[in-house]
């Protein structure tokens, strides 16, 4: 073993395997793979080897899309046989909401290039030769991608690609400290020696956690006992492969099962409800190549679902059964990409569907390590998605109550409960009182909408419009007719200060940083001109600075910001100690006035200004802007001010009509003025010339910012496809993101977000269309739930607000 190297991966799973791969074929050859003992030890070797492409989020399913279609490359570079099974996969749906579901996939599916499509009980019948039993289907979701492989054959593969790339890979020989360098670099302890690195990449699988907690990090994952059987030999699959044929996947959600062909016979495994977390507290080192012992009681029920559903079950003996651990994350999706807080550590962990995955999440860290960013969005697997504030308590019942929903139908408007409430404002519990109905983000509980006096006090699951739609409406109407009130807790907030503060955000952002007492826009650009922040910078002082944006971007931010930290600038993340309300409507202005002695008078106190002032008896500081797209004012107070500074504004705005409102009402407010999300908008998929950010960005201002030559080029060149407002016939369903856009009888592009503007009563959505063919008017067709819905494009906003926003 050699005494340094570039890279070093822990771990020789699939995973392990995959990222050392991928390095080596985007250029860095020196890459060393330790492994505690043999490739495939821990999960890969006694995984089920079945792929598919169905994910909700769109980057993670286009990356399992590059996971499947790598196999065969991988066979022809290597000369080695993954064992792959294209067979097709058929999902059943029994109920009419997971039908919905499946519609939404395919509709997704048509512009990521995807060849999938909608199976009625006919097609199904064909497809499986009758071995399903039908009752109770309303129909499916065809992916001819869809297949299953050689576990072991497959890792190989992968290993001996890295090998052939340079990489080395170095067996039975368990890491037992990775300690920091000043340097940046790493000292790895191994059983065969010590090894330098430059870059640490945590593949550890089963053992994330332990090598993890080398390094002094927590990464939120939990091992999960699994379960599938394999059957003798079953003479229908016989009589199938006599005729040339194999049989598909089918995936049974309401039996909470997966089916395959194994040989001449079938695998079926099952994510059972009376699941059973495993190695709660540290996965033993001694672990490897065993099994757990069969657990039959467990999946008693599932069993007897399957024999209902796949009568051949019943009447075949079960030849083996496999029951293994594999890695979850609170919401199932993998832990890849810098760990925060650390200098070169990488996690690629939590990939519970390695075979459908491990391609993507390889090829994404190499990306990430070598070329400084991933070409997808990146949010949905990021590791920084979860913060500092993930313990294991947190961790254990979200990651259960994950694998018992794995084959659940997921709604957009879901607010699952485990772990629940964790993190709260200091109105938690007043807000509770007055009815709220809370969601969360980045851990914290965040009011969606108010409940009525009789009204349920839980939003129903749906694609469809949902019982919190009377309540939304009614919120909208008291911001815009009166005065609305709404907490400022999920806000990202930090704090910049310095003599280099502003020359440091100069050359970080990518727009104008404003003089003392103004507030700007800013988005912050990846260097290849995508966007990766879109954030409101108040200017305080010349050495003081308030940002503001996604709460749940934190860990991404905070992360961006120490990567290009510099001498002579403090950032801070105050999102939590920093806290207040947003007053919108027309009457916002009277009741600030009531409870501050500062004039905020329009003239005195104009639209972007930012100023510090007392509130009631809270020292503040107010900012003249709001996404509701109406006069208003963000008031930010210290969290311990936060019940003070509420006193002080119910009191004021009793006979003002003063009503609170939730996200559910700021998503419908912000859509009168066509106002962009961030992480539907807004976005690393996107750049600021194709989602109208382009004129917030400053490409003459002295300083050279990130991302400046990208942008230059984009402006120059102009983009192919540009974001606008589409008002759409909708019936009961509205755009929630990723509906495809028809034009001429042909997808042309997609929705972004959506949904119901209530104080124009429209459904409306915000899309991408080709520029060259973007005008006001223009008819098109929007794909709700697998129905082509009449919709325009209105590049107007759809609200005048007679200009009492700026005035």
């Amino acid at each position: 073993m050699k005494s340094h190297t570039r890279v070093l991966v822990i771990g020789g799973g699939v995973v392990g395997c995959s990222v050392a791969y991928h390095l080596t074929r985007l250029g860095w050859s020196d890459v060393t793979l330790v492994e505690r003992s043999d490739l495939t030890s821990g999960s890969t070797w006694h995984a089920a080897g079945g792929f598919h492409t169905l994910n909700g989020d769109t980057n993670m399913a286009a990356l399992q899309g590059y996971t499947i279609r790598l196999y065969k490359e991988l066979e022809a570079i290597t000369g080695m046989s993954c064992g792959l099974h294209h067979v097709g996969g058929i999902t059943l749906a029994d109920t009419p909401e997971r039908f919905d579901m499946l519609k939404a996939e395919r509709a997704k599916h048509r512009y990521m290039g995807l060849d999938t499509e909608i199976l009625g009980p006919a097609e199904i019948t064909r497809l499986t030769d009758g071995m399903v039993n039908l009752e109770g289907i309303l129909g499916a979701l065809w992916d001819p991608l869809d297949g299953h492989l050689d576990p072991s054959g497959t890792t190989h593969a992968y290993a001996r690609a890295a090998r052939l790339g340079g990489a080395e890979i170095v067996l039975h020989n368990r890491v037992l400290e990775t300690n920091p360098r000043p340097d940046g670099g790493w000292e790895v302890v191994t059983e065969k020696g010590t090894m330098i690195a430059e870059h640490v990449v945590n593949a550890a699988g089963l053992w994330a956690r332990e090598v993890g907690a080398m390094a002094g990090v927590y990464l939120p994952l939990l091992p999960m006992a699994h379960q599938y059987l394999v059957t003798d030999d079953i003479p229908e699959i016989m009589a199938i492969l006599k005729s040339g044929r194999e049989f598909p996947h089918v995936m049974d959600p309401g039996g909470e099962s997966y089916l395959r062909q194994e040989g001449r016979g079938l695998c079926i495994g099952f994510y059972e409800k009376p699941c059973e977390p495993w190695a709660v507290d540290a996965t033993p080192w001694s672990f490897g190549h065993e099994l757990l012992n069969e657990q039959w009681d467990k999946i008693e029920d599932s069993v007897a679902f399957a024999y209902r559903r796949f009568p051949v079950l019943e009447r075949s003996g079960v030849k083996r059964v496999i029951h293994g651990p594999f890695t979850f994350a609170p919401d199932g999706n993998p832990l890849i990409g810098p760990v925060p807080g650390l200098s070169n550590y990488w996690a690629a962990c939590a990939v519970m569907a390695g075979f459908s995955q491990g391609g993507g999440m390889g090829l994404a860290l190499a990306q990430w390590m070598v070329e400084g960013e991933v070409e997808r969005d990146p949010r949905g697997f990021d590791v920084a998605r979860f913060g500092g504030w993930t313990t294991p308590g947190y961790t254990v019942p979200k990651v259960v109550e994950n694998y018992r929903m794995r084959f659940s139908v997921s709604y957009p408007n879901e607010e699952r409960p485990a772990a629940r409430p964790f993190r709260t404002s200091p109105m938690h519990d007043r807000f509770a009182a007055m009815g709220a109905v809370f969601g969360q983000q980045y851990g914290l509980e965040v009011v969606n909408y108010f409940a009525g006096p009789g009204e349920a006090r839980s939003e129903t699951p749906t694609f469809r419009r949902s019982n919190a739609w009377e309540a939304t409406a009614r919120e909208v109407r008291a911001v815009r007719e009166g005065v609305g009130i709404n907490e400022l807790s999920n806000f990202g907030k930090y704090r910049v200060t310095g003599t280099g503060a502003r020359a440091w955000l100069d050359r970080v952002m990518a727009g104008t940083i404003p003089p003392p007492g103004r507030v700007a826009l800013n988005p912050l650009l990846a260097p290849s001109g995508r966007i990766i922040g879109d954030f409101t910078i108040s200017c305080l002082s010349d050495t003081e600075f308030m940002l503001t944006a996604s709460y749940g971007a934190q860990g991404w931010h905070m992360r961006w910001f120490s990567a290009h930290a510099e001498t002579g600038v403090t950032v801070e993340n105050v999102s939590d100690a920093r806290t207040g309300f947003q007053i919108a409507g027309p009457r916002a202005r009277e009741l600030l006035a009531r409870v501050t002695r500062a004039d905020v008078a329009t003239g005195a106190f104009r639209f972007m200004d930012v100023r510090r002032m007392t509130v009631g008896m809270a020292d503040c500081i107010v900012q003249r802007v709001s996404y509701t797209a109406d006069l208003g004012y963000e008031i930010f107070c210290d969290h311990m001010s936060q019940r003070a500074l509420w006193d002080a504004l119910s009191a004021a705005g009793a006979d003002l009509g003063l009503a609170p409102f939730g996200m559910r009402a700021m998503m419908s407010l912000r859509l009168d003025k066509w106002f962009g999300s961030w992480g539907r908008e807004f976005s690393p998929d996107y750049t600021p010339a194709e989602t109208g950010l382009d004129r917030f960005v400053r490409l003459d201002k002295p300083a050279a910012f990130i991302g400046r030559e990208a942008a230059a080029k984009a402006r120059a060149a102009g983009p192919s496809r540009r974001l606008a407002g589409i008002v759409v016939e909708a019936r009961d369903a509205d755009v929630v993101a990723w509906e495809p856009i028809w034009l001429d009888g042909r997808v042309v592009g997609y929705c972004t977000s959506g949904g119901f503007s209530h104080w124009t009563g429209r459904s409306a959505a915000l899309g991408f269309l080709p520029a060259d063919r973007l005008a006001d008017g223009l008819a098109v067709e929007v794909e709700i739930l697998g129905e082509r819905r009449p919709a325009r494009v209105h590049l107007a906003p759809l609200w005048s607000d007679g200009g009492r926003m700026r005035a």
